[in-house]
């Protein structure tokens, strides 16, 4: 090693992620582990467990407006790849030579969509569960009985899916992060990754906190005047 490579700095970081993307993933994985905690734990009339829901189809909503109109890598556009991109990056991984993203890889990505769609459907079932004594959905007054006992069964049929992908999804990042190049639980936590090559376009393009915090506002005016529109009680 030469003296001009010791003395010259190392190449700075790459931003990954921006920070509504980061807040929003770590947000929704604190609100899904509160969720748990308020439905065995909380009040008898699961009032914060109701509170815990909407706040979570909120940052789903802000989730999508955002993957239309955020940073690069928050993009749907920017990481959602069809199926021979997925093939190969598989044949990468099986190679031992797997291909490096900045963002979501192809697998990793539709592995996303899917953690939110779940996410979702967990979120608006909730919306019209009742145990016909105590606790009432925010939109039950509003359907039928049948409705109320179908979005109830599945509201419970959907928790061990959601675990389980929620698991898978915890395991491959601690391996990535562990034994692979890319740390993307620092990547998350950091928003950098380090200079690289990366397939995608390197660095990622942040969006603006005045355009995620419209977004914000978007989302909330959606989900409780969503509500309140179908005629349901948005507070619990």
């Amino acid at each position: 090693m030469t003296e001009a490579s010791l003395l010259s700095p190392a190449p700075a970081p790459l931003l990954a992620w921006d920070l509504p993307t980061r807040l929003a993933k770590w947000g929704l994985a604190a609100l899904v582990g509160l969720a748990f905690v308020s439905r065995y734990y909380g009040d008898v009339g699961l009032v914060w467990h109701q509170w815990n829901g909407l706040a979570i189809l909120v940052v789903v909503v802000f989730r999508v407006l955002w993957g239309v109109v955020g940073g690069s890598t928050a993009r749907f556009a920017g990481f959602l790849r069809g199926p021979a991109a997925g093939l190969r990056y598989a044949a990468s991984l099986l190679k031992g030579r797997p291909q490096h993203f900045l963002g979501h890889n192809p697998l990793g990505g539709w592995v996303v969509m899917a953690l939110l769609a779940l996410v979702a459907a967990q979120g608006l079932t909730g919306l019209f569960t009742s145990d016909d004594i105590i606790v009432y959905g925010p939109m039950t007054n509003v359907v039928s009985d049948e409705t109320i006992r179908s979005a109830s069964t599945w509201h419970h049929r959907l928790y061990p899916f959601l675990l389980g992908l929620i698991g898978l999804h915890v395991l491959v990042n601690l391996a990535y992060s562990l034994f692979g190049r890319d740390n993307l639980i620092r990547a998350m936590i950091t928003g950098t990754k380090p200079a690289a090559t990366y397939v995608d376009r390197a660095p990622a393009t942040p969006g603006g906190v005045g355009l995620a915090l419209a977004c914000l506002v978007l989302a909330i005016l959606v989900v409780f005047g969503g509500i309140a529109l179908a005629g349901g009680h948005p507070f619990p």
